[in-house]
């Protein structure tokens, strides 16, 4: 699942002002936080690469995006875990 999939998911969901509105804040945020999307999706493979050593994520459904609060930009993750491993894989 790629990072901007969740974006095409909620559009069945929003009017296309809200979708718009949303993908605008989303550049925004980017261009403050001087990460590229790309960046940011590499990041995003990155922590589920090591998240995946401890516990089996569900991998069809993550989020991952990029906030802007109060000037502050924070990494936000939803990735629903399936089960914890036992043994860690190293």
């Amino acid at each position: 699942m790629g990072f901007f999939d969740f974006l095409k998911k909620e559009s069945n969901q929003k009017g296309s002002k809200s979708i718009a509105k949303d993908r605008l804040k989303l550049v925004l945020v980017h261009d403050r936080a001087s990460m590229s999307p790309e960046v940011l999706e590499a990041l995003r493979k990155e922590i589920i690469q090591v998240i995946s050593k401890y516990v089996d994520v569900d991998n069809n459904n993550i989020e991952v995006e990029l906030n802007d609060n109060n000037n502050q930009a924070t990494l936000v993750a939803n990735i629903p875990i399936n089960e914890i491993k036992r043994k860690r894989n190293v």
